[in-house]
């Protein structure tokens, strides 16, 4: 093979294999330059991190760059506001710049409680799972609860760190300045693992070469939901932004992320070196296209495992808030009618207290098998949390759905769950309204159920309050124990 036929052959797989690799991301450039004098002065500034690839990096020449500049230069044009970055030497430094006015924006971070002290947020311009990464000879982890005593490297100051300390106290978090030393600690094995967004372990460990890492878990809830974060006295600023972020496309979104972790190969090369190491640079080659399909195959199970609930096999809360954005936003387009109906088993504590958890897992298995035995094949059924349930049902309106609730009342009284007791469901029914929000619509099922509740269990209560509890015109007997 000559070395044109070589550099060509190298080419494609390269692409082959940074394809495989990006097809597990979700789904213009910007070079803002820094505020110069008054000229800047009715400009927005903004904060950036500035070693961040690839989501955001300032380069040599003081540009920002990456997929957060390049969102962010596409919402900010949309909005019409003109931006004026105002450089810090870290994220850190960034930070405080933000909480000191010196900035009135920063470009893309996820939102956290202890931001919220003076920023508000924009609607998410990114979203992007974060994934556990460990040495090649590390087990999968399917609950990072277990993994105690464990050391975990994570940057300074971001999100992931406020998180883990919070939710994982027995994990032992080791702080670096970057992303990079990070990652260089798991493969040094100076720390056991990192967390780090999908996106930014696909890119990183490829440019490095750290080909002893790999993908172990993922942590449910733990996506990076990427927004603009706005200080709280220039919250007008948001909901200009706000409008501007709802008008770019999935699309757009996936080329502006492609673009980035694509892999650029040099064609100015020396063609006696090719010769000398078209061997070994083709075994490496294949190595690279083999950990990326297996990247790609992890990733995609991955994916599934963080929209699926372990107990049930049912959709878990990050799926049903995806697919109820979507039905909202079709429902609007399209002027067709939308209902949810939200079901809490009544009295669930006193069977985990009484027969124990395994027993109450069990009932729980077996309530998901009688919601998919009752419902329709266009209804999406998931598990909201605990002993709470909720459907989703595409073209249908209050008056339907309250009747599929009924139907499930039925159902449940009527159904043996093996504890040697009768067992009840409370539901609550809301239609979407015109311009309603998710939110708005999830309250007003939440406040139906609770009126079903306390009016007495084993019915289904919609907006207006009105009971579905009789079945056949039998009135359901109390609840059970």
């Amino acid at each position: 093979m000559g070395p044109g036929a070589l550099i060509r052959a190298a080419t494609r797989a390269l692409r082959v294999a940074a394809s495989l690799a990006a097809a597990a991301l979700l789904p213009l450039p910007f070079t803002g330059a820094p505020a110069q004098g008054a000229a800047a002065a009715a400009e927005v500034r903004f904060c950036v991190d500035p070693d961040w690839p690839p989501f955001e990096v300032i380069n040599r020449n003081g540009m920002h760059e990456g997929i957060g500049a390049d969102l962010l230069k596409l919402a900010s044009t949309r909005a019409g506001l003109p931006m004026a970055l105002h450089p810090t030497r870290d994220w850190d430094g960034s930070l405080a710049a933000s909480q000191e006015g010196l900035c009135d924006l920063l470009s893309f971070l996820n939102q956290t409680p202890k931001r919220e002290e003076w920023l508000v947020f924009t609607e998410p311009l990114f979203v992007d799972p974060n994934v556990i990464i460990t040495r090649e000879d590390h087990p999968f982890i399917p609950d990072l609860a277990g993994e105690s005593d464990k050391v975990i490297a994570l940057p300074s100051g971001t999100a992931i760190e406020e998180r883990v300390r919070r939710d994982f106290p027995g994990l032992r978090v080791v702080t670096t300045g970057s992303e990079a030393e990070a990652f260089a600690m798991v493969s040094n094995r100076e720390a056991d693992l990192t967390i780090r967004s999908l996106t930014v372990a696909v890119y990183t460990i490829k440019k490095e070469g750290w080909f002893n890492l790999k993908v172990s878990g993922q942590i449910p809830g733990y996506e990076n939901t990427l927004r603009i974060g706005v200080r709280k006295e220039r919250a007008d600023l948001r909901d200009r932004l706000n409008a501007a972020i709802a008008t770019i496309t999935p699309q757009e979104r996936s080329q502006i992320a492609n673009r980035h972790v694509s892999i650029n190969v040099q064609t100015a090369m020396d063609y006696e070196l090719v010769r000398n190491l078209s061997i070994g640079f083709l075994v490496v080659l294949l190595s690279n296209l083999a950990w990326a399909i297996k990247l790609h195959k992890t990733n995609v199970q991955l994916r599934r495992m963080s929209q699926t609930d372990r107990l049930t096999g049912l959709r878990n809360r990050a799926a049903l808030d995806d697919l109820m954005m979507t039905e909202i936003g079709r429902a609007a387009r399209h002027g067709r009618t939308f209902a949810i109906i939200l079901l809490d088993l009544d009295h669930f504590k006193t069977i985990n207290d009484k027969l124990g958890h395994l027993v109450g897992d069990r009932v729980l298995v077996s309530f998901a098998g009688l919601l998919r035995e009752n419902t329709r094949q266009i209804d999406a059924v998931g598990r909201w949390g605990g002993e709470e349930f909720l459907i989703l049902c595409p073209e249908t309106d209050g008056r339907q759905a309250h009747l599929l609730a009924e139907r499930v009342c039925g159902a449940v009284r009527s159904h043996d769950f093996k504890t040697g007791g009768r067992h009840t469901v409370s539901a609550g029914v809301a239609e979407l309204r015109d311009g309603e929000s998710l939110d708005s619509l999830l309250q007003r099922a939440d406040a139906a159920l609770y009126r079903a509740k306390h009016g007495g269990r084993d019915r289904a209560c919609g907006d207006g309050g009105a009971s579905l509890s009789l079945v056949e015109g039998v009135t359901a007997g109390p609840p059970a124990a």
